[in-house]
């Protein structure tokens, strides 16, 4: 069972940049797709970007194509993800998830593992 710790988040002002991490344990790292959703106040958790497990291919929501990216670090067990051009509409807490098949696209699974989260406000 692989465990997720989400790092990096806090205060940024809009049009700011913030780079959160994800560190995983208990499992084979290079063995997941990984990625990240989010959940803003009031709304529903929303699919944000995934890297498969070796080759470093992505899928990127339309909200942040372009200002968000992911990347992994199969070395040090750890994914990225450098936010770049924050908006206030970005604001929310980020999950890490982790998964054996690929996820993100609109026919596929929810991922399997989550981290706790971690908290990013952008304020305008």
């Amino acid at each position: 069972q692989v465990q997720l710790v989400e790092s990096g988040g806090g205060l940024v002002q809009a049009g700011g940049s913030l780079r959160l991490s994800c560190a995983a344990s208990g499992g084979t790292f290079s063995s997941y797709a990984m990625g990240w959703f989010r959940q803003a106040p009031g709304k529903e958790r929303e699919f944000v970007v995934a890297v498969t497990k070796r080759f470093g291919q992505t899928y990127t929501a339309d909200s942040v194509k372009g200002r968000f990216t992911i990347s992994r670090d199969n070395a040090k067990n750890t994914v990225y993800l450098q936010m770049n051009s924050l908006k206030s509409e970005d604001t929310g807490v980020y999950y890490c998830a982790a998964s054996t098949a690929f996820f993100g696209r609109p026919s596929d699974k929810e991922p399997d593992h989550w981290g706790q989260g971690t908290q990013v406000t952008v304020s305008s």
